[in-house]
């Protein structure tokens, strides 16, 4: 599987950036519901795993909400590695906009 991983910066205080990322998985899945299924997260502390199925294809990973920066790991369907680009710009993107002051 291929891996992805990101550390996107941001400028609010950490309790704001996670509660943020927490409330971001559940909007991801009512606007993509017909893509996007068995969502799954677990947190501990502000670090957390995710893992949902996307178009029939199992996506996992790691979310860890730091001071400045939010690093996603994560683990992409091999069909996925001609899209890894366009997936990291457009995560990027999104978290961009999520994080913004």
């Amino acid at each position: 599987m291929p891996k992805l991983k990101l550390k996107i910066p941001h400028s609010l205080t950490q309790a704001e950036a996670f509660s943020r990322i927490q409330q971001f998985l559940p909007e991801l899945k009512a606007r993509h519901s017909d893509k996007i299924s068995d969502i799954k997260e677990s947190w501990s502390g502000t670090t957390g795993t995710f893992k949902f199925i996307v178009s029939g294809f199992d996506v996992s990973g790691t979310i860890e909400v730091l001071d400045s920066v939010v690093v996603i790991n994560g683990y992409l369907p091999m069909f996925a590695l001609m899209f890894k680009s366009t997936i990291e710009n457009t995560i990027r993107e999104q978290a961009d906009v999520l994080l913004k002051e």
